[in-house]
């Protein structure tokens, strides 16, 4: 007997495949608040949903959804890292400083290579201090942000121009009709997703998001695992400044300066958990979108651009009271379930 009824689906389900469904949809809540805003932006500003409009706001967040893939990292294993935006705009204002004043015959294909290894040197310094001589993550990261904040005005007061054409094409340049740095984001992202669910070292970063105490019992090198998230966050910051530069033409002293909350933001708002262990890099990638939708819808509404840090704020402050929301949600479910 047939019936009208659109969660008969669901009520036939045992209680356990239940709680899976609606665990999966916690988990995948972003795509569809994502939707409702495009919808929403699209009544209100047509123009919004072109194809013109979505190619260049994915283009101007490639740079974020870097550092927020960075941030990522230390979040699903347990951690956090206040200075990535710090990291992404010292590491492109040495670099460029490095490549037009100090070294000014530097190649582009090199300036790369040295703006990785800054950001990975940094994230190295970050992981050991907090591995090994036992620092708080908030106060270590924190102590980073302010350093590198304060070198980036030390080093240079102006935007700096004249970078090679090959330093500036992995955030500026095309390959046919389609952006480099989306491609590239693409491309990294799916790679660090599969290799976070499929390899041993991905699989050890959850568990020591999720219960060092058990990591450690397990046999896994929890230091190793600290130290290696903050490497790949302080390199995956620096790659965020190399495509901010390249997306700009030029680094300015401001490259990456007010990140750290888009950063946060994105994490949270796409799924990825602040305690670790929970959350994908596709949640994620969701949560950048969303912000630079956000960015771009209220930019073609009229609204001023300076509001649009404030708006951040508040799509952070929303995104930690629906995490909250969704993880006592989630306690119940399991705990009935």
């Amino acid at each position: 007997m047939s019936t009208n009824n659109p969660l008969a689906g669901l009520e036939r389900l045992d209680g356990w495949d239940r709680t899976r469904v609606l665990l999966f949809a916690l988990d995948n809540m972003i795509w569809p608040i994502l939707l409702l805003a495009s919808i929403i932006f699209t009544i209100i500003v047509p123009v919004f949903s072109s194809p013109g409009n979505i190619e260049a706001m994915l283009f101007g967040a490639a740079g974020l959804s870097a550092i927020v893939l960075g941030e990522s990292l230390c979040l699903l294993s347990g951690h956090f890292d206040l200075s990535v935006g710090a990291i992404a705009g010292f590491s492109a204002i040495f670099t460029a400083t490095l490549m037009t004043e100090w070294v000014p015959a530097m190649s582009g294909p090199t300036g790369i290579v040295v703006i990785l290894l800054v950001g990975a040197t940094i994230g190295l310094l970050n992981g050991t201090s907090i591995a090994y001589l036992g620092v708080n993550p908030f106060l270590q990261t924190l102590a980073f942000l302010i350093i590198f904040n304060g070198s980036v005005k030390l080093i240079s007061t102006s935007a700096l121009a004249g970078l090679p054409e090959a330093y500036l094409y992995p955030g500026g340049g095309s390959i046919g009709p389609f952006p480099v740095a989306i491609v590239l984001m693409i491309v990294i992202y799916a790679g660090f997703g599969i290799w976070l669910k499929y390899s041993r070292i991905g699989r050890a970063i959850y568990a020591v998001g999720g219960n060092k105490q058990a990591a450690m019992e397990a046999g896994i090198n929890t230091d190793f695992v600290v130290i290696l998230v903050y490497v790949l966050s302080g390199m995956l910051s620096a790659l965020g400044g190399l495509l901010f530069t390249g997306f700009l033409g030029v680094a300015p002293p401001t490259i990456g300066q007010n990140a750290v909350f888009p950063a946060f933001a994105a994490a949270v708002v796409g799924g990825v958990s602040l305690f670790g262990g929970r959350g994908h890099v596709v949640g994620a990638a969701g949560g950048v979108i969303l912000l630079a939708s956000v960015e771009s819808g209220l930019v073609l509404s009229g609204v001023e651009a300076t509001a649009v840090d404030v708006v951040n704020g508040i799509v952070l402050l929303l995104a930690i009271l629906l995490y909250t929301m969704e993880d006592r949600f989630r306690r119940r479910l399991i705990t009935k379930g």
